[in-house]
């Protein structure tokens, strides 16, 4: 398993999602939005799973904060300009990619790699 984590430390879901790992052992690489974005490769590997729109946090701080709700705007510049506009976590796993606190579906991935061993 590959695991990579995008969030903040702010973010409850997100060390929730760190938790969730720690607790089985299994490795992950921790990506602080606060403090490095996304490439355009993530984004687009992100948006291809999950859909674009899945992916922008409308009800959050930032969203509000850059009053993106009345202004016409391209939703993937913002994303790679404004890292801080994602629904958090982002937890990829190779191509697999999950928005927000899902450990139904990474349980589902943990049993798939026991399976495959």
């Amino acid at each position: 398993m590959n695991i990579q984590i995008f969030g903040t430390l702010k973010c409850q879901d997100t060390r929730k999602a760190q938790r969730y790992f720690k607790e089985r052992r299994i490795p992950f690489q921790f990506i602080n939005l606060a403090e490095k974005g996304i490439s355009r490769g993530e984004l687009n590997k992100m948006a291809a799973v999950t859909g674009i729109d899945n992916l922008i946090d409308r009800e959050g701080k930032e969203y509000a904060r850059r009053n993106l709700k009345h202004l016409t705007h391209n939703i993937e510049e913002e994303l790679l300009n404004y890292p801080l506009l994602l629904k958090t976590p982002v937890v990829r796993n190779g191509a697999k990619v999950t928005v927000g606190y899902m450990p139904d579906v990474w349980k589902e991935w943990t049993e798939n790699e026991k399976n495959r061993k």
